[in-house]
């Protein structure tokens, strides 16, 4: 076990009851009379994964201090606008494979998917108005269109080698990070924590999502495909100019940024072992690195408003090891 998935269980630990409560939650608000509805939700839900954005929300809760049962309602909804996101992100990058397994729209079928995002989407609206808050609303609304349209800025990327890293950061701060920032603010919202305890949770919510998004980039090349449960170059074979690939093409010389440049365009990975060892020889990985880290840091800095107790510290751990992330 790394340092970062010893942290990581060490804070969900801490909130093992919380989620055992929002599964029961999204259990129940799951069920559908169209059978193929319930089937493509309870495929993608089984996956797993980290929930993240839930155990945010959870673990920002606990921070702050709010034991209210709405916190469960509030997670799930999270969680149903993430897999909603993935559903829809797995047909237009043409993914078979997640977490180890194949995709749902690999599984079923890509109309099944898409329309099952979809029911995920009002479902999660459905839930939110649950919560009788119309500042809680508004956060899950403007969250939902934000990721929308980094969905949209990330398709007319596609294929772009000449993407900056602010044109970079620009989609993930809207695609990635803006369901983190949501979710830790939605926290401070349900206890009705000040303006600047709010500001402060989406700061640090925004922050670690984004740091975990460029960390995310870093093993698309930099990875163990076993461990990752993808498929190593991914990025590349959708035409993705991450950031490592960025940093490459403006440290390397005119042959590898030309290579670079034709892999993007393309979407060939073909020469994928050359492309992963110029990203290397260049620095751009440890460059890709460090911009994680200060992103870890911009969150770490902005839990400093929160009083300390268990939740806060495996917040802060959370920032702090998150950089040793290998899947």
């Amino acid at each position: 076990m790394t340092a970062h998935s010893s942290s990581t269980a060490a804070a969900l630990a801490l909130i093992s009851s919380d989620m055992q409560a929002m599964d029961a939650v999204i259990a129940r608000r799951l069920s559908s009379e169209v059978q193929l509805v319930s089937q493509v939700s309870q495929y993608i839900v089984a996956a797993g994964g980290k929930r993240l954005r839930p155990a945010l929300l959870l673990l920002m809760c606990g921070a702050l201090d709010y034991r209210g049962d709405q916190r469960f309602n509030l997670a799930a909804v999270v969680e149903f606008i993430h897999t909603a996101t993935l559903l829809h992100d797995d047909v237009v990058d043409e993914s078979t494979l997640r977490r180890g397994r194949a995709t749902a729209n690999a599984a079923f079928g890509n109309p099944a998917s898409v329309l099952v995002g979809d029911f995920l989407y009002s479902r999660a609206f459905q839930m939110m108005v649950d919560a009788g808050d119309m500042r809680i609303m508004k956060t899950l609304a403007e969250a939902t269109n934000v990721i929308a349209e980094g969905e949209v800025l990330q398709l007319m990327n596609m294929h772009d080698a000449g993407l900056t890293e602010e044109g970079y950061l620009r989609v993930i701060r809207s695609k990635t990070a803006k369901l983190f920032e949501a979710s830790a603010r939605l926290a401070a919202l349900l206890a009705q924590s000040s303006a600047e305890v709010e500001q402060a949770c989406a700061d640090y919510g925004q922050a670690l999502g984004t740091a975990f998004q460029v960390i995310d980039d870093v093993l698309d090349y930099d990875g163990d495909a076993t461990e990752m449960g993808k498929n190593l170059g991914d990025d590349l074979r959708e035409g993705k100019a991450t950031l490592p690939l960025i940093i490459a093409m403006q440290r390397g010389n005119p042959a590898e940024q030309q290579l670079i440049r034709q892999a993007i365009e393309a979407g060939q990975t073909g020469q994928l072992p050359d492309i992963i060892a110029i990203v290397r020889q260049t620095g751009a990985l440890q460059a890709t690195r460090e911009a994680a880290a200060a992103e870890a840091e911009r969150a770490v800095q902005a839990l400093s408003v929160l009083g300390r107790n268990a939740y806060s510290e495996a917040l802060l751990q959370l920032a702090s090891q998150l950089l040793q992330r290998r899947s």
